[in-house]
């Protein structure tokens, strides 16, 4: 078994399998993708986070042949729960009805800053790194390159 009791060697791994990352925001919610084994994650894009928010999301995983999606859990220094990880649970509990296919979270803590840098570090224009949506994709990305680093390195997350 790996993450909340998902059994993620059958998930990961195999031919086609994509895996959603998603940094949960208030306004905007950042999206990122794995390759199709599961192996390197990217940004991908940004979308509001609206009335349509479930809608968007089951189009792209139908789209995109997602067979698992990790949402970034907002963890304190310490690693526990703040106010911030109440509306993110709630999230992933309308997200879990809305969608078909396993929903695991993952710990987020500086993914935004660590994006910043990134970004900087890339060379990215200080114009373009003031784009917030950039930022919340990075972000997602180097939460969900996380998630399957540790996830093939070892299963139980």
């Amino acid at each position: 078994m790996g993450c909340g009791g998902i059994d993620v060697v059958n998930v990961l791994g195999h031919e086609g399998t994509r895996v959603l990352g998603i940094d949960y925001g208030s306004k905007r919610i950042g999206l990122a993708l794995s390759d199709p084994v599961g192996v390197i994650a990217q940004a991908f894009e940004t979308i509001p986070n609206d009335e349509n928010v479930l809608d968007r999301l089951n189009a792209i995983i139908a789209t995109e042949g997602v067979r698992l999606v990790v949402v970034g859990m907002p963890l304190n220094l310490k690693g526990e729960r703040g106010h911030k990880s109440l509306e993110v649970d709630d999230f992933i509990v309308r997200l879990r009805d809305a969608i078909a296919i396993d929903v695991v979270e993952w710990d987020e803590r500086f993914t935004s800053t660590l994006a910043q840098r990134s970004m900087r570090d890339l060379g990215t224009k200080k114009k373009k790194r003031a784009e917030k949506g950039r930022i919340d994709a990075m972000a997602a990305a180097l939460m969900l390159q996380s998630f399957l680093d540790r996830t093939k390195r070892s299963i139980g997350c």
